[in-house]
């Protein structure tokens, strides 16, 4: 099937079935192009709360469909390739994370969005890389804080607040193979371009950047700021929209690899639009969780949604 013939089909069934497409940034363009609505995991949790829509396909990867349904339990919730995984919440077992908790019961936890269901089911609040600094903040600057479970973010909220919170050791393996080696030698080949970057990055490559942020909040930096051109710290997906914005500007991502000029998440790139087609026509590959589960996720997400609105 053409990709043309894929997409009206995709637009003739979402219209009959009162479908909602939500995309991440670092979806394949094309899937970017044909959403509803694209935004990083703040503005999506954002959006599936506020839908209005029978059912949800979810562009992404299967955290952040869980979080969908979590917020939206009488929808139905589609992940079109249910393999589609995230490095950072596999980091963190929910059975080890549980031991960890309850080794430090006075510790207030803060677990980032990034994470599976069962190990939210075990938070106090949930943040985003968009609002952690502003979570971690709501809390009195003695309060005793486990973050979980990206070591590198949790290091930058505890720069940036002062703050000695207990960090797990997990990392995004997208953000974390970025390497002070190859932004040097980007920046040495384009001395005009800014650095932007990623908080999931290591320290070290946070250092030199000229902006951290997170998807969302690089995006809207390179749209204000009067620099033409960026090197940007994070998953290529972001490329497309900083395009869109910013045609007369010159974007270059950090490349995990010398012989590449990309960073790919596989898991967010398993998504294709002809799996979108195939799971709505279908409707298959469905997010189920039982009441119990999404009680007890929903907590900490519609605390974090609340802090967000302050």
């Amino acid at each position: 099937m053409e990709p043309k013939e894929i997409i009206e089909k995709i637009d003739f069934l979402r219209r009959k079935k009162n479908a909602v497409i939500l995309a991440h940034y670092y979806q394949l363009p094309e899937i970017q192009d044909m959403a509803d609505f694209v935004g990083d995991s703040l503005q999506l949790a954002q959006n599936a709360l506020q839908t209005k829509a029978d059912m949800i396909v979810f562009a992404g990867v299967k955290f952040m469909a869980e979080t969908a349904k979590i917020l939206n339990p009488d929808k139905k919730v589609l992940l079109p390739d249910l393999e589609a995984g995230c490095s950072l919440a596999d980091s963190c077992p929910a059975e080890d994370f549980k031991k960890f908790r309850e080794q430090h019961p006075d510790h207030t936890v803060i677990t980032y969005i990034n994470s599976s269901v069962e190990v939210k089911m075990l938070t106090d609040v949930v943040c985003t890389s968009s609002n952690a600094v502003q979570i971690v903040n709501s809390f009195p600057i003695d309060q005793k804080i486990i973050f979980a479970p990206d070591k590198n973010l949790g290091a930058y909220v505890n720069s940036v607040t002062g703050r000695n919170m207990l960090l797990w050791n997990g990392c995004c393996h997208v953000h974390d193979m970025l390497t002070s080696e190859n932004i040097i030698r980007l920046k040495l080949q384009n001395q005009d371009a800014l650095l932007i970057a990623h908080p999931e990055c290591k320290a070290v490559v946070l250092e030199m950047a000229d902006f951290i942020g997170s998807t969302a909040a690089m995006l809207n930096f390179t749209k204000k700021n009067t620099s033409k051109k960026y090197i940007v710290a994070t998953e290529s997906g972001i490329i497309h929209q900083m395009k869109k914005a910013s045609p007369e500007k010159e974007f270059i991502v950090v490349n995990a690899q010398e012989a590449c000029s990309c960073n790919d998440c596989e898991y967010m790139k398993k998504i294709t639009p002809g799996k979108i087609l195939q799971s709505l026509e279908k409707e298959i590959f469905e997010i189920t969780l039982s009441p119990d589960v999404i009680e007890k996720a929903k907590t900490p997400i519609l605390k974090m949604l609340e802090l967000s609105e302050k």
